[in-house]
């Protein structure tokens, strides 16, 4: 995917609002993180990439660490901690001393969104000043993993900093893949993280791996309407229901109000009685007819 798009950093509410969005809820605000950076010494932003790295060492003074660095290298040293727990401390919001220096190639695959992460070249541009960084409590071992739940949490913390700017997952690169001061920092495998990450931004932010889609259900074919067989009926039924319908009357459908209104005869009594009306006046024309054709005979 092609990128290119620099993004004005995050303020502090929308950062709070993306992470309980994308379901971190285990979340410690460290005090005065809002305002907490290296802004006087540097630039912070535009931004364009989001970084994981790992402590190199693991303990519960990391979080306070992290906040204030030393005297040779100043705090905030991440936006972010996250333990082991999985818990996750808002460290600064600003510019933090968390990349350093970085390679060009490796910050244009970022920029640009390019699917492949090359080896970094020399150092050359200031990482602290483009990418958002999220420290995680590892010792860096060969053989210490990551926590499930602590996985899961930084594959969310970076999905909400991409899903935020719009950026794809290729926006989230290692320390290891920016410069070559760190190649081991993390110890996981970035193509992997960066697919779980994908994975979460192809779903809604309330997502958890896990869930089954929603299904649709089929579409209910209409059950055609069985004909109807007829029914035998007794002769004593039949005469019954006959005798039935006629003597069903209706007092304004007799002859003469047939005659009066021209209404629709309401019931088989006065169908029958205007249909003996007519049939005689026909009768009738008739016998008048036959007997002028006798006259002109006669003639």
């Amino acid at each position: 995917m092609s990128g290119g798009l620099m993004a004005v950093p995050m303020t502090a509410d929308e950062w709070l609002d993306a992470l309980r969005a994308e379901g971190v809820t285990d979340i410690v605000e460290m005090p005065g993180w809002r305002t907490h950076n290296r802004n006087s010494v540097g630039p912070w932003g535009d931004v364009h990439a989001t970084m994981v790295h790992h402590t190199a060492g693991e303990g519960s003074g990391l979080p306070a660490w992290c906040y204030s660095g030393n005297s040779e290298l100043p705090g905030p040293l991440c936006h972010d901690f996250l333990a082991r727990s999985g818990r996750l401390y808002l460290v600064g919001n600003g510019r933090a001393n968390h990349a350093g220096r970085v390679a060009r190639n490796a910050y244009n695959a970022v920029l640009n969104e390019q699917d492949n992460h090359p080896a970094p070249g020399p150092d050359e541009l200031d990482g602290n000043a483009v990418s958002y960084g999220l420290e995680c409590e590892n010792s860096g071992a060969a053989d210490r993993p990551w926590p499930k739940v602590q996985y899961d949490v930084a594959v969310r913390v970076q999905a909400a900093r991409c899903r935020f700017h719009g950026w794809s997952a290729d926006s989230v690169w290692a320390h290891k893949e920016a410069t070559r001061r760190k190649p081991l920092d993390p110890r996981i495998p970035m193509d992997t993280f960066r697919e779980d990450v994908a994975e979460r931004l192809r779903h809604p932010a309330s997502w958890n791996p896990g869930d089954k889609p929603p299904t649709t259900p089929p579409p209910v074919t209409p059950r055609p309407t069985p004909e109807e067989k007829p029914v035998a009926l007794p002769t004593s039924d039949l005469a019954r229901i006959a005798l039935a319908m006629l003597g069903y009357r209706n007092k304004k459908a007799d002859e003469a109000s047939v005659k009066k209104t021209g209404r629709r005869i309401p019931d088989v009594y006065g169908y029958i009685t205007g249909t003996y009306t007519t049939v005689q006046a026909i009768a009738a024309d008739l016998k008048k007819l036959v007997a002028l054709l006798n006259a002109q005979k006669e003639k």
